[in-house]
């Protein structure tokens, strides 16, 4: 079978999201995009969502902090950005996306808008409730392990150790 010539074939953009979720979340590519699809789904109807072409081509995490490819039809950015905007969880647990830029191609995109460096994380002991409790500190933000779980915290809200 012949490829289709240049002036026929699909043309998409590629989006490069960032996203912060809890120190503990364990989900990859395959979750990720399920719950881009259902986002969509409810953001634009099936007919809507399937015009937009969703498709989730990589996701990396480091810690708390991680980047996606994502891909959309080129006419159908703006429905895009707005799908990855209301995405809230995966696999149950919370998440905040951030649509860092919008490029013609993949390679781009990676050079372009996902080669930053994120954010100093670390862990640490902190004092936190009148307890000595361990944490993963980013900038400005503090995770902070309680029980089985994290409860976010600012430095104010914590003393260091």
């Amino acid at each position: 079978m012949r490829h289709l010539p240049k002036h026929l074939r699909p043309r998409y953009r590629y989006l490069a999201v960032g996203f912060e979720t809890r120190p503990d979340a364990v989900f990859g590519r395959r979750e990720f995009q399920e719950a881009l699809w259902a986002a969509g789904r409810s953001l634009l109807g099936d007919a809507g969502s399937a015009e937009v072409g969703l498709s989730v081509l990589s996701v990396r995490r480091e810690g708390p902090e991680g980047t996606a490819v994502v891909r959309c039809r080129r006419g159908e950015v703006a429905r895009a950005r707005a799908a990855v905007a209301t995405l809230s969880t995966v696999e149950g647990t919370p998440i905040r996306p951030v649509v860092r830029g919008v490029s013609g191609t993949v390679r781009g995109c990676e050079e372009k808008y996902l080669s930053r460096p994120g954010g100093v994380s670390g862990e640490r002991t902190v004092a936190f409730a009148d307890a000595d409790r361990r944490a993963v500190c980013r900038a400005e933000r503090v995770d902070v392990r309680v029980g089985d779980g994290f409860v976010g915290a600012t430095n104010l809200d914590i003393h260091t150790r």
